[in-house]
């Protein structure tokens, strides 16, 4: 028999190996790509999950404004998005694009979506730096956070906005982001765009900018509530010179051109308008009357002049003498006397969206309330001119004393009035028929909080708002009627229904007070409220401690209220309503007459 030749089984095999290490290195593959696509994925979405849609947010809707009008009718205050007209940059002054170009993306006419160089030096800088002090940001990132996303720094937020940069890019030309840019950067105060914020801050269109302007304008988005010329003039101005010196360093204007510019900016950055402490309370008296959905205007019964004097003067007296006497705060209220009409409300010092003194705080009135206990006596059949004992006085266990320390004896209602003495004031809110009667008398008037029920009502030891202690007083300025404070006239041209005045009060009697408290500014403790030639009457207060000190007087038409303390309730330093009440209120008093 022949031999049977034996297969290469050893070659066979060595042929198989190759196969089965393709075939797993294919499927490890295939698993591979599979679950980095499932990772790619689940990675995007993380990324786009909550991204807004491109398209519609070009266009997204903005925050119905509601503007606030003086009686004249000029702009005295804004809330909500401010959105002016829709300008093309071919319609603005060339010195407008240029300096937010110059200061915000010099290299926008050169890169595309993004700027490799820019990034590179921002990186280099803060390198060196070791912190954050330059971005490298292009217009095109810009517009994508300012459109699309919120302020939230994170990688997250950052792969949003170059995925967002990247759509813009491909579905705008150069031109058109600039005139989205211009048209839809926040520019502060609700400010969106340049034309709404050279309307708001400035008071003209886009069109009219100066150099000057446009330069404010152009440093605002790195920190609009910082460099906006209402909240920081002076900040606004030094932001200002940063771009004209980076215009002049791209040649986007001359030296002379700088220089001039440069000469203006002081100007151009002083406010022509500001939030106010009235502002906000007329926004909290609407309430429901504004329409939703849809800008508004309300007309106001505010006198922006006066205003600014009331602020300030309440600010200054503060500011120069609160840590030595330790008074820290205060609250002004200027109203017409015939209406009621606020012309001016101060809620405290500092942050005006604080603690509204004017309207929210009660404090003890001290002798502020003394002449709602002398109506009482009139209203009991007194007369300025009768006789009340200004003596030694024990009731009910208590020893009240006038601030001098000594006593004048049979003294009249008038001169007890103007030299505010304490004893005199029981014996009278006794003959009017005790504290009940006088609590009703200042219901009358519309003070309307809870008073005691003993004799320490005629000292000052309940507690009333300064608004409602200058609607009081009206009552002895008008001819006996009370009225009901208000600021807020109409809504879109709608009249809001307003409280007529209410005889309360004789006219004979009113103008008997009328007369007796013109004489705490002749001759008793409210001298330093005194104008000549001008018709000033009104009471000064002091509480226990110096813990309150007002003074509530009238001038030229109007009741102004001023007090001044701590919101801890803390004694102050010898501070009396006929001080630096007194003086704040002849500082009103003199600007509301001019």
């Amino acid at each position: 028999m022949g031999r049977v030749a034996s297969l290469p089984l050893p070659k066979a095999k060595a042929r198989r190996k190759p196969f089965r290490r393709t075939l797993f290195l294919a499927r490890a593959l295939t698993i591979f790509v599979i679950w980095a696509a499932v990772a790619a994925a689940v990675l995007a979405l993380w990324f786009t999950w909550d991204m807004p849609d491109p398209a519609k947010a070009v266009t997204q809707a903005r925050r119905p404004a509601i503007l606030l009008l003086d009686p004249q009718g000029r702009l005295v205050a804004r809330f909500g998005d401010v959105a002016g007209r829709v300008v093309l940059p071919g319609e603005l002054p060339a010195y407008v694009p240029a300096a937010f170009i110059a200061i915000e993306d010099k290299r926008f006419e050169s890169h595309g979506a993004f700027d490799g160089v820019g990034l590179v030096r921002a990186a280099v800088s803060d390198v060196w730096h070791r912190r954050v002090v330059q971005g490298g940001s292009t217009l095109t990132q810009q517009v994508a956070k300012t459109l699309f996303l919120s302020n939230e720094r994170s990688f997250r937020r950052k792969v949003q906005e170059a995925l967002l940069s990247v759509w813009l890019w491909r579905h705008y030309s150069r031109d058109e982001i600039l005139e989205i840019y211009l048209n839809r950067v926040y520019l502060g105060e609700g400010a969106y765009g340049v034309d709404a914020a050279a309307r708001l801050y400035f008071g003209v269109p886009a069109a009219r900018l100066t150099l000057a302007q446009a330069a404010i304008l152009a440093g605002l988005p790195k920190a609009p509530s910082e460099y906006n010329p209402l909240a920081n003039p002076q900040a606004a101005a030094a932001r200002a010179q940063e771009v004209l010196d980076a215009m002049l360093e791209t040649s986007a204007i001359t030296p002379d051109e700088e220089s001039e510019a440069d000469a203006e900016l002081s100007a151009a950055a002083t406010p022509a308008s500001r939030t106010s402490w009235f502002a906000l309370w007329v926004m909290q008296q609407a309430g429901a009357e504004i329409p939703e959905g849809v800008d508004a205007t309300l007309s106001a019964t505010m006198d922006a002049g006066l205003q600014t004097v009331a602020e300030a003067a309440l600010n200054q007296a503060v500011m120069a003498d609160g840590d030595r006497l330790n008074m820290h705060q205060g609250a002004v209220v200027v109203l017409d006397a015939r209406s009621g009409a606020v012309r001016a409300l101060v809620g405290g010092v500092g942050d005006r969206e604080g603690y509204d003194r004017a309207v929210l705080a009660r404090r003890q009135t001290g002798s502020a309330i003394k002449p709602v206990v002398w109506l009482a006596g009139l209203l009991a059949g007194m007369e300025p001119d009768d006789l009340v004992l200004d003596g030694p006085l024990y009731f009910r266990g208590y020893e009240p004393r006038d601030f001098e320390r000594n006593y004048k004896g049979l003294v009249t209602m008038r001169e007890a009035l103007a030299d505010s003495m304490n004893t005199a004031a029981i014996r009278i809110l006794l003959r009017a028929g005790g504290a009940r009667r006088v609590a009703a008398v200042a219901e009358r008037l519309g003070l309307a909080d809870h008073f005691p029920d003993d004799a320490t009502l005629a000292l000052g030891t309940g507690a009333v708002g300064v608004m409602q202690l200058a609607g009081a007083y009206a009552a002895f300025f008008n001819g006996g009627a009370r009225v009901t404070p208000y600021g807020l006239v109409a809504v879109n041209g709608s009249f809001v229904p307003v409280a007529a005045p209410m005889p309360v009060v004789d006219a004979g009697l009113a103008a008997e007070m009328r007369d007796m408290l013109r004489g705490v500014v002749t001759g008793g403790t409210g001298v330093a409220a005194y104008i000549p030639g001008e018709f000033t009457a009104g009471k000064t207060g002091t509480t226990q401690d110096f813990r309150d000190a007002w003074f509530v007087g009238y001038a030229a038409g109007d009741v102004i209220a001023v007090w001044v303390g701590n919101d801890d309730n803390s004694p102050m330093k010898g501070v009396l309503g006929g001080s630096v009440p007194a003086a704040i209120f002849r500082q009103i008093a003199v600007a509301a007459g001019g």
